[in-house]
């Protein structure tokens, strides 16, 4: 990726103290030697099966989506053949700043860094979850001098505010469905409320007497019910 005057722009990585990323939590930044070559973003759905009562196969059932997950590799050299800068150090003091601004605990803050990943226009903000280190060269006395690093960050997201988001069904909202060929009504209880108990209360604000005899293509409401009555 490359700025209005062509120059390649590294990706660099910003570490704070708190998801909410202010300054007065900076703890520090690392930039790339080089900028990866490819990088993989990992998309999940979380579900769970379930099974009608009165049908012969299993449906699977949405339960979430997962955080995104995004993994590349860094490349640490010291040789000199990059920037032209030999270090006959090694690099242990470089891949110990990048562990640091991901899991150093310090000061009251027990848990790892949430960091801020900046690439041209790519914008990512999680947790470093993973990190594999691959020496390549090393100096005569066995130091390293050359490694990759493959990272992992899964994405930030407050679990109260993406788990809202994301659940398409829920005992708190409002819901009308068609029942469909397969379904009964305790199952579809079962994928909106989590629970197929809910059947009978449906049953009556739907006027419904029977539940062995809905037809296919009937609109259901489901209410809202509030689990601790």
């Amino acid at each position: 990726m490359a700025n209005d005057k062509g120059e390649v722009k590294k990706m660099w990585i910003r570490s704070y103290n708190s998801a909410a990323m202010d300054d007065k939590d900076f703890v520090g930044e690392f930039y790339a030697l080089v900028n990866p070559e490819t990088y993989t973003v990992d998309l999940k759905m979380e579900v769970k099966g379930g099974q009608g009562q009165g049908t012969s196969g299993k449906q699977q059932k949405f339960t979430f989506k997962a955080p995104e997950e995004f993994t590349f590799e860094f490349l640490f050299d010291n040789t000199g053949i990059i920037d032209g800068k030999p270090k006959p150090e090694g690099i242990a003091d470089d891949l110990k700043q990048l562990q640091d601004l991901a899991f150093k605990l310090e000061g009251k803050v027990h848990e790892p860094k949430h960091v801020h990943l900046i690439w041209g226009t790519f914008d990512f903000k999680g947790r470093i979850t993973g990190m594999t280190i691959n020496y390549k060269l090393f100096n005569p006395d066995g130091s390293p001098i050359r490694a990759t690093v493959k990272v992992t960050i899964k994405k930030s997201e407050e679990e109260n505010a993406r788990t809202a988001k994301e659940r398409k069904q829920s005992p708190d909202l409002t819901h009308r469905r068609i029942l469909k060929k397969g379904e009964t009504l305790p199952w579809l209880c079962d994928v909106i409320y989590g629970d197929p108990k809910y059947h009978i209360q449906v049953a009556t604000v739907n006027n419904i007497s029977n539940i062995r005899k809905i037809k296919e293509g009937t609109e259901i409401y489901f209410p809202p019910f509030n689990k601790n009555e």
